[in-house]
């Protein structure tokens, strides 16, 4: 059944949810806080063009991604039973199933050490969704993600303008496409508070960095993967990009 925009809107003007976001929703969908400095710097050269901190960074935080969206749109999938909610699942885990098998590839060509778990920060706002019920657990989880996606856009469009890596450009690409595809589902559902939205996009609390970045792996520990499910396997959201591993372009044709 589709929840009106004035009933979502009651519900998330709940005194304790405004308190979760206000204290939470610092809209870093990639998990980590800029660096002050150093981000332009070269890491490794590579055949697929040089690696920066900024690049390297930017894989690790769209794993850190799929590693809190991925278990809400599994929470969504078992809780959820309206059409639009089941809609926001699927393209959760197709979309972040498709994106964690482009950071594993791309993190073992370029060395890569990508986390297994998603910050502090990221782990509240699973457990932010899953402490609630019913209508409520949908509002939240929606309202929560819409924020993460709005804030992300700045950051992946200074990664697509800046790298000249181009297994990392792909990446970018295709974490465009995968974002504006959420968020379209995520309106979709009638749940979105626009004007708490922009509010919390806009002007975010400052986090202490320890509760923004992923913590790193156990040593010796298997990559975490994000499987799709079987029976999405077909399921289309936005265009798979299954190219990572190609070689860069010569210098002489530009980067």
């Amino acid at each position: 059944m589709r929840i009106s925009r004035s009933t979502a809107g009651t519900a998330f003007v709940g005194g304790a949810l405004i308190l979760t976001l206000t204290a939470l929703a610092y809209p870093s969908m990639l998990g980590v806080q800029n660096a002050a400095s150093g981000q332009d710097r070269i890491i490794a050269n590579t055949q697929w063009g040089p690696l920066t901190e900024a690049d390297r960074d930017f894989v690790v935080r769209v794993r850190a991604a799929g590693l809190w969206e991925y278990p809400l749109g599994q929470l969504i999938k078992e809780r959820s039973t309206s059409p639009e909610m089941k809609e926001v699942s699927k393209h959760l885990l197709v979309g972040h199933g498709r994106l964690d098998a482009g950071c594993r590839k791309i993190s073992a060509d370029l060395g890569i050490t990508l986390p297994n778990e998603p910050s502090p920060q990221q782990q509240q706002f699973v457990a932010t969704a899953e402490g609630s019920t019913g209508k409520e657990f949908e509002s939240t989880a929606v309202t929560i993600m819409r924020v993460a996606h709005g804030g992300i856009f700045p950051t992946i469009a200074k990664i697509r303008a800046t790298t000249r890596n181009s297994l990392v450009r792909e990446l970018a690409d295709t974490t465009n496409d995968t974002v504006l595809d959420h968020i379209t589902v995520l309106e979709k559902t009638g749940l979105i508070n626009q004007e708490q939205v922009s509010f919390q996009i806009t002007a975010p609390p400052k986090l202490p960095q320890d509760q923004t970045t992923p913590p790193p792996p156990q040593a010796g520990a298997p990559v975490r993967v994000l499987p799709i499910p079987e029976d999405l396997k077909d399921f289309q959201t936005v265009a798979p990009n299954p190219s990572y591993g190609a070689p860069a372009p010569s210098p002489s044709a530009g980067g």
